[in-house]
């Protein structure tokens, strides 16, 4: 039984929603970010990425950071200014990227439900960028950034959401990247229908956010020991995400570029692709369907399809497209053992196109780029299902939530 809880959320007043919003602090590094806050005083990122505040050689892992990150919110507050909700709320989340529009309820969903895997998981996290937003949410004493959570949609749901929708939204925005923002304020009368139809889902998955939601997690952990008279029903047995039925949902392909051919001539590097997959050349750099992939080396596109040495796979997780390319090309041809720590590859999110891979082959930064047919939905469900984990870097979702517009006090 999944539980979602309306929250009263601390947000910007409806004329600087657009100035405070802010893409997500994990898909740029400090340079962008500086670039992208760069006249905006208001940018959410002086708060997520408060770093950009502080001199250049301060390591962004550093306390100074954290508190920066809380003088600056507790500026934003006041100068933006930012709000509190009188009373518990549901938002109704909309964003639109060309033809793709997909809507979800803001809320905030149980840490329990994370631990006993009622959410489910499909990554990996790691401890450092764990130890930073479980630092960030403690020394700020909000949660920032909300996880990308999806279902398969629920029909009385649905309706609800559409019908608040009809209405005239509280923030109605396009930010410089062309994604369409628009949020609604859910009347607090539907808000029982949202917590029952919602308590009926067995599970909720995590799309997007694994270390926000794990940072969740060790945040209440911390919380916990520092309140002798923990309760449970605390804020911080809560933390904030948006959560889509699936069916709205698209996901993008995780290209991948390599920046070395293993001590191979191009002509042994061929013969090696030989091995496991058939290689002609194509004029698309976009694989046409599933196990097949596009290679780009020396200004030309190569289709590669597996051959019968590559198995079906045991598990879910060893039949997806990117497990295949790893197992049987760029681990045993490239070397690429541990596509997590190795410095050989790079992987270029969907949402940059084939057109990046190229250049970056062209101008002589990598050797070879791969593009990949995209995971669906159902396959995140399964491997989430089956207690797997997605290989490194196997999704990017697209239109990404922004931070900023809805944040969680704990």
């Amino acid at each position: 039984m999944a539980v979602i809880r309306p929250f009263r959320a601390v947000r910007p007043v409806k004329e600087k929603a657009h100035l405070v919003a802010s893409v997500p602090y994990d898909v740029v590094n400090t340079e962008e970010a500086a670039e992208l806050a760069d006249g905006n005083p208001l940018s959410f990122l002086r708060v997520t990425r408060s770093e950009i505040e502080l001199p250049s050689h301060t390591d962004p892992y550093d306390d100074s950071v954290y508190l920066k990150a809380k003088e600056n919110f507790n500026r934003l507050a006041s100068e933006a200014p930012l709000v509190q909700d009188e009373t518990p709320r549901f938002y109704i989340y909309e964003l639109t990227m060309g033809s793709q529009v997909q809507t979800g309820i803001a809320a905030t969903f149980s840490v329990d439900d994370y631990d006993n895997n009622v959410i489910m998981k499909h990554e990996k996290t790691r401890k450092v960028k764990e130890d930073d937003r479980t630092n960030h949410i403690i020394t700020t004493e909000v949660q920032t950034g909300a996880v990308f959570l999806t279902y398969k949609g629920v029909p009385a749901v649905n309706e609800i959401v559409k019908k608040t929708k009809a209405a005239a939204p509280e923030y109605d925005f396009t930010a410089p990247d062309g994604i369409k923002h628009k949020m609604w304020i859910l009347p607090e009368s539907e808000n029982n229908i949202i917590i029952e139809a919602i308590a009926k889902v067995k599970n909720l998955y995590i799309a997007d956010g694994h270390h926000r939601a794990a940072s969740a997690g060790r945040t209440q952990k911390e919380m916990m020991k520092r309140n002798s008279a923990h309760a449970g029903n605390e804020e911080y047995n809560y933390f904030l995400a948006v959560l889509f039925p699936a069916e709205e949902l698209r996901i993008m392909p995780y290209n991948r570029v390599v920046f070395k051919l293993n001590g191979m001539s191009k002509e042994q590097f061929f013969g090696r692709i030989s091995e496991n997959f058939s290689c002609e050349k194509t004029s698309s750099p976009v694989p046409p369907g599933k196990k097949q992939f596009c290679m780009y080396i020396d200004k030309q596109w190569f289709l590669l399809k597996p051959n019968s040495n590559v198995k079906e796979g045991k598990t879910v997780g060893e039949n997806l497209d990117v497990s295949i390319l790893q197992d049987y090309l760029l681990n045993p041809v490239l070397g690429i053992d541990d596509p997590r720590t190795s410095k050989d590859i790079d992987f270029i999110g969907g949402i940059r196109g084939t057109a990046e891979l190229e250049k970056l082959v062209n101008n002589g930064t990598a050797e070879v780029a791969f593009s990949l047919y995209p995971v669906s939905l159902d396959d995140l469900i399964n491997i989430s299902d089956a207690g797997e984990i997605m290989p490194p870097k196997s999704t990017w979702f697209e239109p990404k939530l922004r931070d900023g517009l809805v944040i969680h006090k704990i």
